[in-house]
């Protein structure tokens, strides 16, 4: 998985035309998500990158496309020009608040490469929490969607902006796009990006939000997605050209890690169904070809009717702290579990001697290659270390590191019962 991320930065700069090559001992460039992109690219334009959900047209009013790498990476440049024809300050916050379509992933990676913070921010969130988000993070701008079914993002982002002055620009894919709003699609024909240099920019690393009550903006650089991305990938065994039909809006490690991230680090297809319909779902897991399904924990018992896990090559289920891990069904072969920490770290097993409640009971077996270390602090309390929980909250735009000996505290703990971690509880 590491070596994905250097073959990116390869094509990020000494295998980009007419780049000079890097000094021997020049220190590597984080690099982030367009980079992935872009690597693929260059190597497989033909391959499929994202597949819309069918039935998008009915909630969002926008077509349903299927979209190869060479598609999304031509398209991505051409908001990236837009987003530098706003002349913000370089690594400026911008808010990406959008259901997990391809429009989303296209917007993610532009943000990233024209060099600024891509912040992301749910879309189901009311205005007050809207607020909330944009005051903490900062936010200079914000892409969203003109419709979501009977919902018009658009128009309450453009509320919070009256409510908060520094939030400048709000631009929306159509249709509903509301006066004073930057229309999206117009900035696609409008402006002629640069796809050779796609991915090649500095990536400024992404915000997630953590909080129940206040959302807390949360900073992880490329290398730090890239090493939780590996956790996931490593027992979920996904390979260049498999299919990831993910559930999970990509807004959070929850969602991101699993499905865009894991997509771009292994070259496969990312199959997004951001609203769940049954028949779509049948559909998408019927069709040929290697395909894991992304999906939240709750819903294993009614995919275990249906008999799905026959078709797939696995079925990665997410699970978000605080949850109890003693109802799943052991030893069901092709399954993988996440465990998501907050925005702080996750732990994934797949359902044999790595199964996460084993991980969890004895912490000192989830050093995986020195991505993730893990121990229980004298309180009970979850803590961890390494390249894959480099997470920092972020004060009025500035990073605060929160660590103890460079060990990041959870606010959990664990259950055990003979050995195995039943449940994970706050502490």
């Amino acid at each position: 998985m590491v070596a994905a991320q250097q073959a990116a930065r390869r094509d990020a700069g000494a295998l980009r035309p007419g780049a000079e090559p890097e000094p021997a001992r020049a220190p590597a460039r984080p690099l982030g998500l367009a980079a992935l992109l872009a690597a693929t690219a260059d190597r497989h334009p033909d391959r499929i990158a994202f597949v819309d959900q069918p039935d998008k047209p009915a909630w969002s009013g926008r077509p349903a496309i299927t979209w190869t790498f060479a598609a999304a990476r031509e398209i991505a440049a051409r908001l990236t020009a837009g987003l530098r024809a706003l002349r913000l300050p370089p690594r400026s916050p911008v808010g990406l608040c959008m259901a997990g379509v391809a429009e989303s992933h296209l917007a993610l990676m532009a943000i990233e490469q024209a060099g600024h913070l891509p912040c992301l921010i749910p879309v189901t969130w009311d205005e007050a929490r809207l607020l909330q988000a944009a005051e903490a993070a900062q936010l200079q701008a914000v892409i969203t969607h003109g419709q979501l079914g009977a919902d018009r993002p658009a128009e309450r982002l453009c509320r919070v902006a009256a409510r908060y002055f520094p939030l400048r620009f709000v631009a929306a894919f159509g249709p509903h796009v509301p006066d004073g709003v930057i229309g999206l699609d117009r900035v696609v024909l409008d402006h002629r990006g640069d796809p050779a240099a796609f991915g090649s920019a500095e990536a400024a690393g992404l915000v997630t939000f953590t909080g129940e009550e206040t959302p807390r903006p949360v900073l992880r650089d490329g290398d730090a997605l890239t090493a939780a991305t590996a956790l996931c990938l490593a027992p979920a065994r996904i390979e260049p050209g498999d299919r990831i039909v993910s559930l999970l809006p990509p807004t959070d490690l929850r969602g991101l890690v699993p499905g865009l991230a894991a997509a771009l680090l292994s070259g496969a297809t990312l199959e997004s169904h951001p609203v769940f319909d049954s028949v779509s779902l049948s559909a998408a897991l019927a069709r040929e070809g290697p395909t894991h399904l992304v999906a939240p924990g709750w819903m294993e018992p009614g995919l275990a009717q249906a008999g799905v896990a026959a078709r797939l090559r696995s079925i990665l289920f997410v699970h978000r702290a605080p949850v109890r891990l003693s109802a799943r069904t052991p030893g069901r072969p092709g399954i993988v579990d996440i465990v998501v920490f907050d925005e702080t770290a996750l732990v994934a097993g797949r359902r044999d001697a790595n199964d996460v409640a084993l991980l969890l009971a004895s912490p000192e077996r989830a050093a995986s290659g020195g991505l993730l270390r893990i121990r229980r602090e004298p309180d009970g309390r979850l803590a961890f270390r390494g390249p894959a929980s480099a997470a920092r909250l972020l004060h009025r735009g500035i990073a605060r590191d929160e660590t103890v000996d460079d060990w990041r505290p959870s606010r959990f703990s664990t259950t055990l019962l003979a050995g195995v971690v039943t449940a994970v509880a706050e502490a």
